[in-house]
């Protein structure tokens, strides 16, 4: 039966603000594809990302360009080979899991081989701000079992985590640092983590400046998330990581999050499921992620001012997996 395939760019505005240390944002902005074949559609939503060279547009352009392989009919392997890793990859590939499972009636985790996907305890991000404002907003979430603060402005930084840990006293706290401490003082950032407590520091150092966390001192676990992108970028992390964060929008789809998550834990990096900022949609195929994780950090929908139709269930801390009718 033939296939057809949409691309829609969608904008969800954001509860508020959210800031990292490479800026702020009031929208975020996806790409969904979606794949219709008779009277079944699968749907995958993406987040083109800046750092990684992707633009809307051109992400946009590139499912485009892969129209004609998807609507001949190929599958996710032949995908992969078609596409590298990265947003446009994520969305066909979990657009056809999402198909798969309609068509055949097996739920997606079933056909990954996983029995079941309980709720899990997700992290609830905390934008960079100043540390008066930040103490502020983490006494408003400190009802939430983890919180992931966002740090990276290093003139501040050590003031912030004191702050986020006096008004969170209970809480497990994630530093995520989004590469923005400098090489020469990162054990001093990385050290105070570690005296507030703190379960875990994110990308401490640019990317291509990790190799000096071979010299740091560690009381706290470090998490590689900009180095780490899919199985390929894991040789490289030994010595410098504890944990990866894998995210399906970095990866090119649910099908190679999957053999990364096998791959790391073979070479005993634990695993941290992540995500950008999107809608339901883009949490859905990585909840499958989720019962081989340490940390989860799905809470995009819980920082946008609206989300989809038959959107992912969070309560009490937790995200649930998803309704059929959303994805999967």
């Amino acid at each position: 039966m033939k296939r057809n395939l949409e691309i829609a760019i969608e904008t969800f505005p954001i509860a508020g603000k959210f800031t990292i240390s490479r800026g702020s944002r009031t929208e975020a902005v996806v790409v969904t594809a979606t794949i219709r074949e008779g009277y079944h559609l699968g749907r995958g939503e993406c987040v083109p990302y800046r750092r990684y060279g992707e633009s809307v547009e051109g992400v946009a352009e590139a499912i485009e360009g892969a129209r004609k392989l998807i609507e001949e009919g190929n599958d996710r392997e032949a995908l992969q080979e078609a596409l590298p890793p990265g947003a446009a990859r994520n969305a066909l590939d979990c657009a056809l899991w999402d198909l798969e499972a309609k068509i055949s009636g097996v739920p997606a985790h079933v056909a990954a081989g996983i029995d079941r996907i309980p709720p899990v305890a997700t992290a609830y991000t905390i934008s960079l701000d100043t540390p008066e404002a930040m103490h502020e907003a983490v006494r408003k979430a400190s009802g939430r079992p983890i919180l992931k603060i966002k740090l990276g402005a290093p003139e501040g930084d050590i003031a912030r985590i004191k702050a986020v840990r006096d008004a969170a006293p209970e809480a497990v706290l994630l530093a995520d640092a989004n590469e923005g401490w400098p090489v020469d003082d990162v054990q001093r950032y990385i050290d105070a983590c570690a005296e507030a407590g703190f379960s875990l520091v994110e990308q401490p150092l640019q990317a291509d400046a990790d190799e000096a966390l071979r010299n740091v001192t560690r009381h706290v676990p470090l998490c590689a998330d900009e180095s780490a992108h899919d199985r390929s970028s894991l040789v490289r992390l030994a010595g410098l990581y504890d944990l990866v964060n894998i995210k399906l929008d970095k990866t090119g789809g649910l099908t190679e999050a999957l053999a990364m998550a096998a791959e790391a834990q073979k070479r005993g990096f634990g695993i941290f499921v992540g995500c950008m900022l999107g809608s339901s949609l883009a949490m859905a195929p990585a909840m499958l992620l989720s019962p081989q994780a340490r940390f989860v950090d799905l809470d995009g929908p819980l920082l946008l001012a609206e989300d989809r139709a038959n959107a992912m269930h969070y309560h009490d801390g937790l995200v649930h997996p998803p309704e059929r009718e959303l994805w999967g």
